[in-house]
This record gives structure tokens, sequence and C-alpha cells, in this order.
């Protein structure tokens, strides 16, 4: 037997940069196995991936990887978030459990059931969502004793209309939302995203996404971590929902670029 693939990819960048991609929510890929506990029929489980994928972010993280003067690192998600979500808290500290979008979801992005209510998650952590983010960890330390600093870049996307599960997505939906922590997210990073953006349009702050993520080892902890999320509307580049990238792309990727560069110095 075969052992299966990982979940995820660590693509290497320049030996110093500091810079890793963070591209957990582009991928589709939902195992058999998996697939065999969601309770939704082909053709509804086709609609909900088409809203809940982050669509393209990880070939606008190549194009910008491949813009920079400083490669930057990648990690990217290989499996839809459908069957772990790397980015949640995967205890009773995450917020989303309350919409049962916790580190295994129980619910889709329009409250409808996905998965039987009292699913034990274990299983699905311990084979993805554990793996995953000790090799973010390891990513993170192997920056750090390198390069002497490390800034984790989340690259998202966000539909353009409000979906019923979005917890606070009463707020502006610019273009692009700057995701920031007030530990881990200094006022030159955010500054940097700002003027690498300009050219996309209005940026906002936290909305209507916030946060970013940080390994727990390092959170809160580890001021050499730094990290932003780049939240980027799907309109700007992309036909929603789930449909094909246009020339906003490029656009974005040149943008993410100079960010990248501007933070690889």
């Amino acid at each position: 037997m075969t052992e299966a693939p990982p979940s995820f990819s660590v693509l290497p960048g320049a030996a110093g940069s500091p810079v890793i991609l963070h591209v957990p929510h582009s991928a589709r890929e939902i195992p058999a196995d998996v697939r065999a506990g969601i309770v939704l029929d082909d053709a509804a489980l086709e609609r909900e991936v088409d809203h809940i994928t982050d669509a393209h972010t990880a070939e606008i993280a190549e194009a910008a990887a491949e813009r920079a003067s400083v490669t930057p690192w990648r990690f990217v998600n290989r499996l839809s978030r459908l069957v772990v979500d790397p980015e949640r808290f995967p205890d009773e500290r995450e917020e989303m459990l309350a919409v049962g979008m916790g580190a295994v979801y129980t619910r889709t992005t329009h409250r409808e059931v996905l998965r039987a209510e009292d699913v034990d998650p274990e299983p699905l952590l311990a084979r993805y969502f554990r793996p995953y983010a000790q090799a973010m960890t390891e990513a993170v330390a192997e920056r750090l004793a390198v390069a002497g600093r490390a800034v984790v870049i989340d690259v998202h996307s966000y539909p353009t209309e409000r979906l019923p599960y979005e917890l606070h997505g009463d707020g502006p939906r610019p273009p692009v939302c700057l995701g920031t922590d007030a530990f881990h997210t200094p006022p030159e990073l955010l500054a940097a995203a700002r003027e690498a953006f300009a050219g996309i349009g209005e940026t906002e702050l936290d909305s209507p996404f916030g946060g970013t993520y940080v390994p727990l080892e390092y959170y809160g902890k580890e001021p050499r971590v730094s990290a932003l999320m780049v939240e980027i509307r799907r309109d700007t580049y992309m036909t929603e929902p789930g449909g094909p990238a246009g020339a906003g792309l490029n656009r974005l990727a040149s943008a993410l670029a100079r960010l990248v560069d501007a933070v690889s110095h």
C-alpha cells in the first residue's frame, strides 16, 4: 500500500527570505473517505466547494513568488478546507464553532448540515490538522533560525456578497481587506501592505474578516514572527462563485510581490 501524499506543500524560496506566503484555502480536493462523512449530495457539495474555496489564491501566490526580487517561501494546503480548516483553533477558543465551522466543519456557508452534529473530529484532526500545524511551525522555526525573523502573509479571498455563515459580515467589503493581530502585525508591515495594494483599490482593516495566522507555539509570544492576512474580494480577479480567473489575477500578483519585496529586506 502506498502512503498518501502530504496534504500540503512547502515550496522553497530564497535561502535568506523571511517571508512565508501561506495559502490555506485554495484547494478543492476531498479524499474519498472524507467525502463519505459529508451528507450533501454531489451537486450540493460542488456548490458548497465553489462558495467556500479561495479560488486561484495558490496561483496568485505562485505568480507573486515568481515576480518578487527575493523569492518567498510558500506553504500551500492541497486539500479543501472542508477536510479540515488549518487556520481554526482546534478547541473551544474558536469563535466559528458558533456556526458549525471550527477546525472540522459541520455546517455549510449557508448554515445547512454538512456533517452529522455528533461527528468526532479527532480522526480528521490527527490525520490532517496536527501534521499541517507541525509542518507550519517547523517552517516558521526555520525562517527564524536562518533569517532571524519570519513574516507570515496569509493569502485569502472572500465573496463580494456576504454569506450566511459570516459572523462579522456587516462592515465594509473593500477590494482588499487586511487582517491584523495586535501582537504580530507591526505598523511597518501594515504600511507596506497598504502601499503595495494601493493600485488595486481601497483597503480596510479587519473587515469583513480579521486576525492573522501564527503557529500556536509562537502566537502571542515571539515578536520576531510577524503576520498579516490579505483578503482579496473575489470580483477583483475572478467570476464568482468558483469560476475562472481574469486579468485581475496578474495585478494582484504584482501587488503581492511588491509587499513581499518591501518586507524581505
